[in-house]
């Protein structure tokens, strides 16, 4: 809703405030490129994406009520050309750099984390991999597809039974001839029912010890051998698709493996430090949005012959929110800058293991925060803020998940602490 005061079906994102959100940050100019001339890309790409958030809200706002899945958040981004946004742009993306790419998405999930977790499917942990270790042909024929909206994509890693640690999976591949054959499920996938085609990362048949290396695959979802469910029961995010599915002898084309062989866990970690940036990105938007409606109602809302905006405990939930939205993204700007060196120095060891230490420490804050600020909007809203029918509540339920999926609170705090002690008191 565009004003706090009403309900769901206002169709004017922006509150009357004066805060602007990301306003004053300057792009990152790729190493080698033209400042000016990347400056103006990136302009338009953040224009293209405030009219995607101002075409989708009211559809978004219905589909989140009536707790069904949104198709239009994948047909208004092929539309706005926003599907392929860090993308290169001879691939058929935007080329964004990762500061702009996490600004991008910070604007988007104040439509919803539900909306967001769409393009880090998509992108951040789909197109990325792809962009990183496929060869030339399997960035062919599947980038530019996807930044079309011809294919979706999606991040097969995690199982029933194995969650922080990959290690355990039991998805297995076997070689056919000149294909491969999978086996196994992967369990809460995101996009995972409507993807055309999953990263998914299984180990060798009948192989253990030293030799049982995980490897990655992209692996087209078309045929009877590969079965997939949405899964509903979830408390929040009812409009973004979240699914199992099962491969039974499920064929992959051996140009398919992505990587060399056995080096699927490398990939995978890899993979989650883009993941987790997309996901500390988010949670900022969440709590710029929550921040916005509190604006807008404080002002609106009278209780005692006054504006609630001049009740002093009513500011100071205002000012947490403040205080956690611009430590969030402090923490994300510094973490999309290490990420960007790290992009720029493929190889490099060091520029990696400080990216993915900036980005834990970016997740972990950023998610954390999301969910006091969503607490203290809600408490704002008093009465109303208990209702789904308002914005508070909505990002209060959806970004509870940012603590879990892309890598828990807890792991995120032993990579952290473990990088500041040394790799010797790493816990596994």
């Amino acid at each position: 809703m565009g004003s706090s005061s009403t309900a769901a079906g206002s169709n004017t994102p922006t509150a009357s405030s004066a805060f602007v959100p990301a306003a004053t940050h300057t792009p990152i100019t790729p190493r080698g490129g033209d400042a000016e001339a990347h400056a103006r890309a990136m302009a338009k790409l953040m224009a293209d994406v405030e009219a995607y958030c101002q075409e989708l809200r009211p559809i978004e706002e219905l589909c989140y009520l009536e707790r069904r899945f949104n198709p239009d958040i994948a047909k208004l981004a092929q539309k706005h050309g926003i599907l392929g946004i860090p993308v290169p742009v001879e691939l058929g993306g935007r080329g964004a750099d990762s500061l702009t790419y996490a600004r991008a998405l910070a604007r988007i999930n104040r439509e919803g984390t539900g909306v967001r977790t769409f393009f880090s499917g998509q992108t951040s942990i789909g197109q990325y991999p792809i962009m990183k270790y496929g060869t030339d042909d399997q960035k062919k024929r599947y980038l530019p597809k996807s930044c079309k909206g011809e294919c979706t994509l999606a991040f097969g890693l995690t199982e029933p039974d194995a969650g922080s640690n990959p290690l355990e999976g039991t998805t297995t591949y076997r070689r056919d001839g000149d294909r491969f054959l999978l086996n196994g499920v992967k369990y809460l996938i995101s996009n995972g029912s409507i993807a055309d085609a999953v990263i998914v990362f299984a180990f060798p048949e009948g192989v253990t010890g030293p030799q049982r290396r995980m490897s990655a695959f992209i692996v087209d979802t078309a045929g009877d051998t590969f079965e997939k469910e949405a899964l509903h029961a979830k408390p929040g995010m009812y409009t973004a698709d979240t699914a199992m599915f099962q491969m039974t002898d499920h064929p992959v084309r051996g140009d398919n493996l992505l990587g060399p062989e056995g080096e699927g866990f490398r990939i995978a970690m890899h993979t989650l430090v883009s993941g987790r940036l997309s996901v500390a990105s988010g949670c900022l938007g969440s709590i710029e949005d929550c921040l916005v409606e509190c604006l807008t109602y404080a002002r609106e809302r009278h209780q005692h012959g006054k504006p609630i905006g001049k009740h002093q405990l009513v500011q100071d939930h205002i000012a947490k929110i403040e205080i956690l939205r611009a430590a969030s993204d402090a923490l994300i700007e510094r973490a999309a800058w290490a990420k960007q060196a790290s992009d720029e120095r493929p190889g490099d060891k060091a520029a990696l293991a400080e990216a993915d230490f900036r980005v834990a420490e970016a997740k972990y804050y950023a998610s954390n925060a999301a969910w006091e600020a969503a607490d203290h909007a809600v408490q704002v809203f008093g009465g109303r803020g208990w209702s789904e029918l308002y914005r508070p509540m909505r990002h209060l339920q959806d970004v509870r998940v940012c603590r879990i999926y892309e890598g828990t609170d807890e792991i995120m705090k032993m990579k952290i602490a473990s990088r500041l002690l040394g790799k010797e008191y790493e816990a596994f």
